[in-house]
């Protein structure tokens, strides 16, 4: 399997990835309207950055309580009932006079759904495609995102400008309820991947053991601290530059999506090891230019530059494939990807406390070097590990 054509004839991957983009979409949408809403209603760049990426922090009650469920739910049914959910939270949001704490309040019962949802949608990829093709496979759903966030952040834009923000929220809201129809429609059944109950302490103990191996360790915190550091930069482009928060913003999702396809669909196996490192850093470096308070039009250079950087991750989920046993695959990718957001929050409360005593940019900045320095001192546990594949069949007992 080597083209993205190969990829569609795989059966059900066209609806899984349809589904995957319109929500997307919807969430990108529903983000812009929140920060604009949020930072326009009470001024301050650190509730805008929460009200975008804030309802992260729920991530981690998902990876914590819920994960073991993305592995013991039937996917279809799951993939429905938890993007119909989000399409009725999302409509929710958009109702007028809602205060901005239950506004929160609704955005953490969001991210308890977004969590368990990511989970399941990485676990069926994985069962989907033979382990070779998880790259190409994850580098597609990747570039979808990319696509779906500039179209979103752009679709976001003139809705702002021709609605309001709480139109702007139902259209999010349309998106996400599309994302049901498409899974429930598009998707076979298909059983669960193992047996047994979803309960906490079936969560804890298999996170338990997959935090108990120090290469699976590294992999984690290379995924989760760095990239969290640096979407809290992202978090800051509204009160930036907040007439060009939108094209930054489309930028960062174009640089994504250049990334990506370039080191998913053209880079060979034998030279993406030796590319991950310096993609880490890229990811971080162009982000120091705004301590000078850059020009809009070398921002946006800094942010394109920057953003293609992500595709460091796609190494780093093709390593944590190899090290995780295939039953328990989906609350892996589930608790990296809970974690990944819950950091991403932490990243925007982070920056956007800083922008409060300091200014954005020179908050950005620091963010930035905060990344740089995880990078390099993650990078000794990141070297090639010979006995990974002997880790890989290491039983993962639930």
């Amino acid at each position: 399997m080597r083209t993205y054509g190969d990829l569609f004839r795989v059966p059900q991957f066209a609806p899984l990835f349809a589904s995957s983009a319109a929500q997307t979409m919807g969430t990108t949408v529903s983000g812009l309207a929140l920060g604009t809403l949020v930072y326009a209603a009470t001024g301050s760049p650190l509730l805008s950055a929460l009200s975008m990426f804030g309802s992260s922090f729920a991530q981690v009650i998902g990876a914590t309580a819920l994960m073991s469920a993305a592995d013991r739910l039937p996917p279809r049914a799951a993939l429905t009932v938890l993007a119909a959910a989000l399409g009725l939270g999302t409509a929710v949001l958009a109702i007028p006079g809602l205060p901005v704490w239950a506004l929160f309040v609704v955005l953490l019962g969001l991210g308890l759904v977004t969590s368990l949802g990511g989970g399941v949608r990485q676990g069926l990829l994985s069962e989907l495609l033979p382990e070779r093709a998880y790259v190409l496979g994850r580098s597609v759903l990747n570039a979808s995102v990319g696509v779906t966030q500039i179209c979103g952040f752009a679709l976001g834009g003139l809705l702002l400008a021709a609605l309001s923000p709480r139109g702007t929220l139902l259209a999010a809201a349309a998106l996400a309820l599309a994302a049901a129809l498409i899974s429930w429609v598009g998707l076979g059944p298909r059983p669960p991947r193992a047996s047994g109950r979803p309960s906490i302490s079936a969560t804890w103990r298999v996170n338990v053991r997959l935090w108990s191996s120090a290469p699976r360790r590294y992999v984690f915190l290379a995924l989760w601290v760095p990239n969290g550091l640096i979407v809290g930069c992202e978090a800051l482009f509204v009160p930036y530059a907040p007439g060009h928060a939108a094209l930054l913003f489309a930028l960062a999702a174009a640089g994504m999506l250049a990334g990506d396809v370039v080191v998913g669909r053209f880079v060979p196996a034998r030279w993406r090891e030796r590319l991950a490192a310096p993609l880490r850093l890229l990811l971080a470096v162009p982000y120091l230019v705004f301590f000078l308070h850059p020009a809009p039009v070398l921002a946006a250079v800094a942010v394109t530059v920057a953003s293609a950087g992500y595709a460091a991750g796609l190494m780093l989920q093709e390593r944590l494939v190899a090290l995780t046993p295939p039953d328990v695959r989906g609350q892996a990718l589930g608790l990296n990807s809970s974690a990944m957001m819950t950091m991403q929050g932490a990243g925007a409360a982070l920056a956007g406390a800083l922008a409060q005593h300091t200014s954005p940019a020179v908050a950005m900045s620091v963010m930035a070097a905060a990344s740089v320095i995880v990078t390099l001192c993650l990078a000794p546990g990141l070297r090639s590990d010979p006995a990974r594949q002997e880790l890989a069949s290491e039983p993962v007992s639930c």
